[in-house]
């Protein structure tokens, strides 16, 4: 599977002979540099660009294209050498543009001898950059790797070969040019552009570039056990720049080109249609949303942005995405914004590491160097070296920050259009709540942010129906004060949690669709349970001791049973007179307390077996507390999605796995709008069974 790499991570290499494939939206001069284990060039002898093509193990282009391919011989490349860096640059011949910001995002693929993708990278965040350090292979324990490096210089190849220690590096960056425009002079000349009517008319013969598949990072651990996933797009998130609209991370993809100069279209490439599998779940191929009877198999397009004015960015608009429905395009907006932060702020952390080790190399080679020693050479020395890492550090910061404030716009703009099973608590739309005829497709369990900016909330939406049970985790974690609530208090916050959940499952609803049961054991959550009682939405009073425990989990199981069979014997309308077809949601609260083995037994058997046919479970539970079973609850707990009561970065996005602050769904202090709600979905309840 193709690893889809963001600037700094890196992916270990599975052949040896590679093809390095290189897209970009103009032509560009491609070269590489080899180094040794201090990681610079011994000369002009380990540079290959145009002028000198060929070294053993690896061979560039004679001349500037917008795709190249080298070959690369890992195997026949010299003991010395530790790390190949890929290089671009524009050319200066050919009255081409000069900086890769006017350009598409160039392109880089890893393959293999067959031609299969082993990683990419699209090279984002460029600007006034007209040189970029694209990737670089290296050695680690007797093993390659492949790293995105994205690294951009301002002053082109002589400034980029410069950096890299070669001190022929204005003649080296001399013969490359004069190379390039050599092949120039010998090229045939491109055909002029084709007009509208040509355009159109070959549209649909113009077969699309292959983009790579995105791969799926997850956070594991004990206090990262839970993934917030979603389909990937078929090409890299781009890190924002001005002029973005429509998802705060604007990039062109990389088979967009512009003339010198001009402006580019920053809408983001990974904006797709296709919703993202629930939590935890490996991102599966992208789909296309099923077209509605009679309707073309396309999607329809998402609505343009407001034009921008005065070179401004154009206004963030609500429903930029694809999508049949308002709701299906708010859906896909929400979820491409998610994957914008993951990406702009990887982006970010990575720019920062990369700084931070380029200061940490320049003041050992200082310290390395027994004639900085003597004089203030030393000195000056740390200090420039400090100086260039604050600079990058502020440049990354300052991209990070104009992403950021798109991302807010977008924002901004969305949450107050999202409908009710999106919205948060405290959105007007609830004041007008009707019992929905439809189920949505997804439902709102609480907010994202991360450190960067915690201010910035992405909405965590849930495909429904429910694939996975819910774990509100009522153990041991540090409340919004850092001091660490006692066991009562913790229950309690972790009751209501569950009850706000439960609430608006019922609210997203349709009358007669959804049934609540509950298991009290001890009765500990009566008063957290009051708003679902007193309006009477639960199928039945919360069921109390060891004999109310076993009714409830017998009946549920036998459900399970009874639909398992009917479907699996292709008769799923063949279920017994009277029965619920309704999705059935059990409650859990103090577990294991009241649960004998084979209530437990019961209940995994839930777990496991009853999302599929539509009985779902929210344990609210201790994990400590069931630690005298040891390992056999294991399974338990890993099939549910953890939530806490309390704010905690305990979920993971599946692009680069940051981890990301989880907020749960609060309800306003002094609001009624948890009993407004409820109250309404009884009446229709009420009126349904008539």
């Amino acid at each position: 599977m193709t690893a889809e790499l963001v600037r700094g991570q890196n992916h270990p290499l599975s052949e040896v002979r590679l093809e390095i494939r290189i897209s970009a939206g103009c032509p560009v001069v491609a070269a590489a540099t080899l180094s040794d284990d201090s990681g610079r060039a011994r000369g002009a002898e380990w540079v290959v660009h145009p002028g000198a093509p060929v070294l053993p193990g690896l061979e560039v282009s004679r001349q500037a294209a917008a795709d190249h391919r080298l070959a690369v011989d890992l195997g026949a490349i010299p003991e010395a050498v530790h790390r190949l860096d890929v290089l671009l640059a524009l050319p200066a011949a050919g009255g081409g543009p000069s900086r890769f910001g006017a350009v598409a995002a160039p392109f880089v693929a890893v393959t293999g001898p067959d031609g299969a993708e082993l990683a990419s990278y699209t090279i984002t965040g460029l600007d006034a950059e007209s040189a970029v350090i694209a990737v670089e292979l290296y050695r680690r324990q007797d093993a390659w790797k492949v790293r995105a490096v994205g690294q951009g210089y301002a002053g082109g190849l002589t400034e980029l070969l410069s950096d890299l220690g070669l001190t022929q590096a204005a003649e080296l960056a001399t013969a490359a040019e004069e190379a390039v425009a050599e092949g120039l002079a010998r090229s045939v000349a491109a055909p002029p552009p084709r007009t509208t009517d040509d355009a159109r008319s070959h549209q649909a013969s113009a077969p699309p570039r292959p983009n790579p598949a995105a791969s799926v990072s997850s956070h594991e651990g004990s206090s990262h056990e839970g993934q917030v996933s979603g389909t990937a797009g078929p090409s890299a998130p781009q890190p924002a720049g001005p002029g973005g609209s429509g998802g705060g991370t604007p990039a062109a993809g990389p088979a967009t080109s512009v003339p010198a100069g001009g402006t580019i279209d920053y809408r983001h490439p990974r904006r797709q249609p296709a919703p993202p599998p629930p939590p935890g779940e490996p991102a599966p191929p992208s789909r296309q949303p099923s077209a509605p009877s009679g309707q073309p198999a396309a999607p329809p397009a998402a609505p343009a942005a407001s034009p921008g004015h005065d070179g401004q960015p154009a206004r963030p608009v609500a429903g930029d995405a694809t999508g049949w429905s308002m709701e299906e395009r708010l859906y896909n907006q929400v979820w491409g914004m998610f994957e914008d932060l993951a990406r702009t702020t990887a982006a970010y952390r990575s720019a920062v590491d990369f700084a931070e080790s380029r200061m940490e190399k320049e003041l050992d080679q200082v310290l390395s160097d027994p004639r900085s020693r003597i004089g203030g050479q030393g000195d000056a020395a740390r200090e420039a070296a400090r100086a260039k890492h604050a600079r990058l550090v502020d440049q990354a910061r300052a991209s990070l920050d104009r992403d950021l404030a798109q991302l807010t716009d977008e924002s901004e703009v969305v949450e107050p259009a999202l409908p009710a099973a999106y919205a948060r608590w405290d959105n007007p739309v609830w004041q007008g709540y009707r019992v929905p005829m439809e189920i949505p497709m997804a439902v709102r369990l609480g907010d994202l942010h991360l450190p960067e900016d915690p201010f910035l909330r992405i909405p965590m939406l849930i495909r429904l129906p429910l694939e996975r049970g819910l774990w509100i985790d009522s153990g041991r974690w540090a409340s919004p004060d850092e001091s660490f609530a006692d066991a009562g208090e913790r229950r309690r916050l972790a009751m209501e949690a569950a009850v706000a959940h439960a609430a608006r499952l019922i609210a997203v609803y349709p009358a007669g669709e959804f049934g609540v049961h509950v298991i009290d054991p001890a009765g500990s959550g009566a008063r957290a349970l009051a708003p679902l009682v007193h309006t009477g939405v639960l199928a039945g009073p919360p069921a109390a001791g060891a004999a109310g425990v076993a009714d409830v989990l017998s009946r549920l199981t036998q459900r399970v049973d009874l639909v398992q069979m009917a479907v699996r014997g292709g008769a799923p309308d063949a279920l017994p007179p009277g029965f619920d077809a309704a999705e059935q949601l059990l409650i859990v609260n103090d577990f294991p307390h009241g649960f004998d083995d084979r209530a437990v037994t019961q209940l995994r058997y839930l777990a496991d077996e009853g999302p599929a046919v539509g009985v779902h479970l929210m344990m609210v539970a201790d994990r400590e507390d069931a630690a005298a079973y040891g390992p056999l609850l294991d399974p338990l707990w890993r099939s549910l999605m953890r939530l806490t009561p309390v704010p905690d970065d305990h979920l993971a996005d599946p692009w680069v796995g940051h981890a990301w602050t989880y907020e749960p769904p609060v309800v306003p202090p002094g609001s009624q709008v948890l009993q407004l709600v409820l109250t309404e979905a009884a009446a229709a309840r009420r009126d349904w069974n008539r």
